[in-house]
């Protein structure tokens, strides 16, 4: 589904806000022996290949510009995250008349399932073809999407994609503000709002966790089959959490929180996070929460700079 609304090349803030030093093995359901949860991984009733097949079949409804086929494979609560805005199933659709994909690779599939009725589908895309009249760039990205089974017909919720960045040598700095020996501040001591969906709760409650630099409780956050798409790789729980020791996110900022449920065990959250000195228009992440043995553990996470505004002719 990469660039359905005639985009420019997307760029991916990763997990949380940091870049990861090192890629995950691909092509295989990611798991880790040194989870800290005892919360079981889902047992998966979906096939992979099943899940892959209805991805495949987005691509060749976009190849072939049948807005009708493709429409029927997506949800009608589905949502979309760019770097330039967040579209539903209509704004999806109509983004897609001038996206014209001429050859299309997918590859480097990674299987995560949810629970019987839901799955995530991550790989990586190469696409050549135009969009709006002009070259798309020669790019690969990484994408994700989330597909749900409704009344015995698999749907995608959600879709999500970022550009291809290569890993660097040595492990960078969070954009504009290297970590400061700063005094993290104390926890909360007012509870969080009950009126909140449980996954804005828990994306709040990581976040503070970072600002406090305890890394402990951000692991265990995670579920013990995590995994975090970043555009340098894709990357398990242990890899999640070495990512984030370092930096900074005192004065993050969190914002336009907005869910998606699956269904009573597995909701989608996305929001809108602001760093000093980094991305002025900010970063729009996604996280994918999931009730476990009657704990609710972040699954699946991806974020994506904001595209910046042109400049005033």
């Amino acid at each position: 589904m990469k660039r359905l609304i005639a985009l420019a090349a997307l760029l991916l803030l990763p997990l949380w806000g940091c870049t990861q030093p090192a890629e995950a093995p691909a092509n295989v359901t990611t798991t880790n022996a040194n989870a800290t949860t005892t919360a079981s991984p889902a047992t998966a009733t979906v096939s992979e290949a099943t899940i892959t097949d209805q991805e495949k079949q987005v691509w060749d409804a976009l190849k072939r510009k049948d807005n009708a086929a493709f429409g029927n494979l997506l949800a009608d609560n589905f949502v979309y995250v760019s770097s330039d805005n967040i579209t539903d199933k209509a704004g999806t659709i109509n983004g897609t008349k001038d996206f014209n994909p001429t050859d299309v690779t997918l590859s480097d599939w990674k299987f995560v399932p949810i629970d019987k009725d839901a799955a995530v589908i991550t790989y990586k895309t190469a696409v050549k073809g135009t969009s709006g009249g002009k070259s798309l760039p020669a790019t690969s990205s990484r994408a994700s999407s989330i597909w749900v089974n409704r009344g015995g017909k698999w749907v995608a919720i959600f879709h999500q994609d970022t550009d291809v960045k290569e890993a660097q040598a040595t492990q960078p700095t969070l954009p504009g503000e290297p970590a400061k020996p700063k005094a993290p501040p104390p926890a909360p001591t007012v509870p969080p709002s009950t009126t909140e969906p449980v996954a804005v709760m828990k994306e709040k409650a990581v976040w503070d966790a970072l600002r406090r630099k305890d890394f402990d409780g951000f692991a265990s956050f995670l579920a013990s089959d995590s995994v975090e798409v970043e555009e340098n790789g894709v990357f398990d729980k242990a890899g999640s959490v070495k990512g984030v020791k370092g930096f900074d996110f005192t004065d993050a900022q969190l914002s336009d929180f907005k869910t998606v449920d699956l269904d009573k065990d597995a909701s989608i959250v996305t929001y809108l996070v602001k760093i000093p000195g980094g991305n002025k228009a900010g970063e729009r992440h996604a996280t994918l929460w999931v009730n476990r043995d009657g704990s609710w553990l972040a699954l699946w996470h991806q974020g994506t700079p904001v595209m910046p505004a042109p400049p005033a002719k």
